[in-house]
């Protein structure tokens, strides 16, 4: 038997390999394997062993499992540094193998390529051959061995990987967050200093597995922590709830079709609820719940114990309650699904509840981390970044840090710069200086200087390289109020620590915060003591009010305004101006000054400015120097008093935070509530990676999806409507003639972008046309529920997902058609089924303007509400039309009293009865006891307002006022 060398050959067959070669035979069969080591270049040849060891972790482009795999890398040598010394020795070790094997190679080829016609008298290729062959063996074993070893060290690591596949998860959720706001920029580089730390504190452990898991929590609770403080309030639940769905799917312990129904919830419209505790949006759900599996039979038990589940829904807080009968043994996820459809308005603290209940209840305690804290992350070359709220201003943090570290401005090392036109030059010989001299720099409202900001971005770089140790730099920028008009540097958000400053949220908080603006010796500035403190707290009062007033949304304000404690100060110091100037107090001239100019200098909105002034008007007033006039329900303004005193009277008098504070109905909580979590589903839902859903156990691919519902619209889109044959059989064009015209023709143009659109997708995603951004935004918003911006911008003002979008749209397609065929006005019009609804409020005033032939300039709208529903009427009235499908929001109609009433609870949106609108000439208007009511579009108000309807009341229209009372026409 012939002996083998480490090729599997004798050394016969090797030298009748070499003379083969040699001579370019092309019919021997030699050995394959070693025709490809001559021929081919080993991987990895350029890199010396000791630079493959010490391979970093930062990259600038990472996938997912590679940043898992390089971070599992960092656990393994924190955790076990011995273990992956030895990895990266042995890694050393098979890179030497490698080259060695190389240069032996070479030279063999290179004696062979050099030998003459007689290889076999070669006798040094022949003792270098032997050589190869005995080091080729050596080399194998020692191979052998090295995987061996590699396979215990490979298995060793394996424990610490659930730990280093959290950290690459958290990672990417970090970097989604700028999809909510573009000022959440987070780098690689910075995220691995908080994993480091969380590996540092995460807790011993006596096994292995306890350990793990204590880094699993160390890790994923720094990380929201260092994320958390740079977020502002309103999107930190987004970021926990985000976190917890994707850890949870990433652990498959929720079904992706319950997740997909949570964040979307594709109820089942059209449909007239049969439980009077619910509404038709909430039994749509139930419905569409009912028909997935875990959820059967869920509508017929509600209907069958509808005393039990009143019970449940109607309690204060159902998030703590038990389910009835057997629904209570639900999964997390599966209980707050049916939450959804049963309280929505509940949808915030279910859901902090859930993100507790799976992931701990630090992971929802709202603290705000001390400065100082913060402070000490920072370095040299992390600079920390102050993301700016109306009315906060960070500056007094960090002199008040400076203070107590020795950096102050009256010891020329602390620079504070306030950006604006001609102070780059300042602010970049401060940043010089003080990195050379180990100074403190603020930079502050550095978004007003855009144009310097990318010499921002470089001065910052040039400081880095070689800054004193005690170096510090500080900035503050308000972010952009849309994406669009980002301007902030990358760069400069990455490397930075962000903070947030909001200011305090709550009545209570506010009128404290409102009220520390001043002290004992402004109340005993003024003459006028008395009327000077009165006016001064009822000031504080209506601050607190204005700015908090905020939370309610469009309810609220139909514009955010940045309300600032400059607007108090001022109006203060204008307050005892006045009142030294006059002998009585000018209250008609001081709400004019505050409303119109001071506060009212901030409002674009007519309505808006009405509610400010309505403020006003209740709030200054002659019974207010009494002490008896009532801020709010239960709240009358103090007596004469000290400055400590006012604070103790807020205190111990001041109601729990309610809407009513406000002047606002108690629905308006839930009405904000349900917005806000509506709002928290919409925007997780779209942060979702493109793959969520992949290999999930979900039985339609995204792709299929997106066909289904591209198909399902094509083939319920009817036909245009025939504007010729449409003119052509009518005569008399009047002006309601002329609006079915208009709407026909916008309808038109919508169906046409929607087909062509549409049509494009459709073979787009069959591979007949090339795939275009426009097709890639459609098929995006087919897949999340989302009206189309191009479908948007051609259709009427709405808040609904695609598919309520798409149903409404067909009714409003079944209206028009109804209308037209004969063009005979119903006996009641569906106001909101119009694009333009003011066009056909318009044509009321020119039907009885051409009639009686009255100036329409001197016309107005009467608007009388019937007792009657839109099936009440076959015919319309002689003069003017029944307009029908409008919902109340603040107040309700009682159609006994005929006027308007408080609302009843949790009724947020009533439907008003048929309202008869006629022209009439503006001297015959009614305004003794009636409310100028906004009609506006949607739950949005602001830009969609329509008109204004007159309504009578029995209270003072101020109450309405303040209660945020409106006419919508979509909810």
């Amino acid at each position: 038997m012939p002996v083998r060398g480490t090729l599997g050959w004798s050394h016969s067959q090797t030298f009748l390999m070499l003379r083969a070669i040699k001579m370019g035979d092309k019919e021997i069969d030699y050995n394959p394997k070693f025709r490809l080591i001559l021929q081919t270049k080993l991987a990895n040849p350029h890199y010396k062993p000791e630079m493959q060891a010490q391979t970093t972790i930062i990259n600038f482009t990472v996938t997912r499992d590679g940043l898992e795999e390089q971070l599992l890398a960092e656990v393994v040598k924190a955790e076990r540094p011995d273990l992956e010394s030895l990895r990266m020795e042995l890694t050393t070790k098979q890179n030497s193998y490698k080259i060695e094997i190389k240069n032996l190679e070479d030279e063999l080829l290179q004696r062979l390529s050099s030998a003459g016609d007689n290889v076999l008298a070669d006798k040094a290729l022949v003792i270098n051959l032997e050589k190869t062959k005995r080091t080729a063996e050596d080399i194998v074993v020692k191979v052998e061995e090295s995987k061996v070893t590699g396979k215990r060290i490979d298995e060793a690591r394996e424990h610490y990987r659930p730990a280093a596949a959290r950290a690459a998860l958290l990672y990417f959720i970090l970097n989604d967050l700028h999809k909510i706001n573009p000022v959440y920029q987070f780098s690689l580089k910075a995220y691995t200093v908080v994993f480091h730390r969380g590996i540092q504190l995460a807790a011993p452990a006596d096994t292995l597995q306890a350990r793990v898991h204590n880094l699993i929590d160390s890790i994923t609770y720094q990380t929201y922590i260092y994320t958390s403080r740079g977020l502002f309030e309103a999107d930190k639940l987004i970021f926990m709830t985000q976190m917890a769905v994707q850890v949870l799917l990433k652990a498959q312990e929720v079904e992706p079709v319950e997740l997909d129904f949570l964040l979307r919830y594709p109820f089942v419209t059209n449909l007239q609820s049969p439980i009077d505790f619910l509404s038709d949006t909430c039994w749509g759900g139930i419905v569409a719940l009912s028909n997935m599996p875990e959820f059967k039979n869920l509508d017929k038990d509600i209907e069958g114990a509808a005393k039990r589940w009143r019970t449940f829904v109607e309690s204060e807080a159902p998030e703590k309650e038990k389910f009835p009968g057997d629904w209570k043994g639900k999964s997390a996820l599966q209980r707050l699904c049916m939450m959804r459809a049963l309280r929505p308005d509940r949808m915030i603290y279910a859901t902090q509840a859930f993100i507790e209940e799976k992931l701990g209840s630090k992971f929802i305690e709202s603290r705000s981390i001390p400065f100082e804290k913060s402070f000490e992350e920072s370095s040299p070359t992390t600079p920390t970044f102050f993301i700016l709220s109306p009315g906060v201003d960070p500056l007094k943090d960090v002199e008040k840090l400076g203070r107590k570290m020795g950096f102050t401005s009256d010891k020329r090392n602390f620079h504070n710069v306030s950006l604006g036109q001609g102070q780059e030059p300042v602010a970049e010989k401060a940043m010089k200086r003080a990195a050379k001299k180990g100074h403190w720099v603020i930079l502050q409202n550095i978004h007003l200087v855009a144009n310097w900001l990318p010499s921002l971005e470089k001065r910052m770089d040039k400081c880095a390289e070689h800054p004193h140790d005690n170096y510090r730099l500080f900035m503050s920028a308000e972010p952009a109020p849309a994406p669009e008009f980002h301007i902030l540097p990358q760069g400069v958000l990455e490397s930075s620590i962000k903070i947030t400053n909001e200011p305090p949220t709550g009545m209570h908080a506010n009128l404290h915060k409102a009220l520390d603006n001043f002290s004992q010796e402004t109340l005993e500035m003024s003459t006028k003591e008395a009327e000077f403190k009165s006016i001064l707290f009822a000031l504080c009062y209506f601050h607190a009010v204005v700015a908090e007033r905020r939370k309610f949304a469009a309810q609220g304000w139909n514009r955010v305004y940045p309300f600032n404690f400059g607007d108090l100060t001022i109006s203060v110091n204008v307050l005892y101006n006045y009142l030294e100037a006059n002998n009585r107090v000018p209250w008609e001239d001081l709400r004019y000054l505050f409303g119109e100019i001071m506060y009212g200098g901030h409002i674009t909105d007519d309505w808006d400015r009405r509610l400010c002034a309505t403020y006003l008007e209740e709030y200054l007033q002659a019974e207010l120097v009494d002490g008896d006039l009532m801020l709010a329900p239960g709240f009358t303004s103090p007596p004469n008093s000290d400055y400590a005193s006012y604070h103790q009277y807020i205190d111990d008098y001041l109601p729990p935070e309610s809407p009513m504070l406000y002047g606002l109905h108690p629905n308006a909580e839930i009405s904000s509530l349900t917005a806000t979590s509506e709002k928290l589903f919409k925007t997780v839902f779209e942060m979702q990676p493109r793959d969520a859903m992949a290999g999930s156990g979900v039985t339609v691919s995204r792709e299929e999806k997106v066909k289904q519902m591209l198909s399902d619209i094509l083939e319920r889109l009817p036909e245009p409507f025939n504007m010729a044959e449409m003119m052509g059989k009518v005569e008399d064009r009047t002006p309601y003639v002329i609006v079915a015209f208009q709407e026909c023709e916008r309808m038109n143009q919508l169906m046409a972008e929607l087909r062509q659109s549409l049509t494009d997708l459709d073979l787009g995603l069959k591979g007949e046309l090339t795939i275009t951004p426009a097709m890639e935004n459609l098929e995006q918003s087919l897949f999340i529920d989302k009206v189309p911006e191009n479908w948007s911008a051609k259709a009427y003002p709405s808040m609904l997902p695609l598919s309520s979008w798409f149903a409404d749209l067909q009714l409003r397609l079944k209206e028009l058609e109804n209308w037209t065929q004969d063009f005979i006005m119903p006996g009641s019009v569906w106001l909101a089924g119009f694009f333009n609804p003011q066009s056909f409020l318009t044509a009321i005033m020119q039907s009885m303007a051409r009639k009686n032939e009255w100036p329409l300039d001197k016309m107005c709208l009467q608007c009388d509400v019937t007792k009657k529903g839109r099936d009440d009427f076959s015919q319309a009235p002689r003069e003017g039309a029944n307009v029908h499908g409008l919902y109340m929001e603040g107040a309700r109609w009682d159609v006994g009293l005929g006027c308007i009433v408080d609302s009843r609870h949790k009724d947020l949106f009533p439907l008003m009865p048929v309202i008869y609108v006629r022209a009439i000439t503006q001297d015959k208007q009614e305004t003794r006891n009636m409310y100028q009511c906004p009609v506006y579009k949607t739950r949005q108000r602001g830009p969609t307002f329509v008109w204004t309807f007159n309504l009578k009341t029995r209270d003072k229209p101020t109450k309405w006022t303040l209660a945020g009372t409106a006419l919508l026409l979509s909810i």
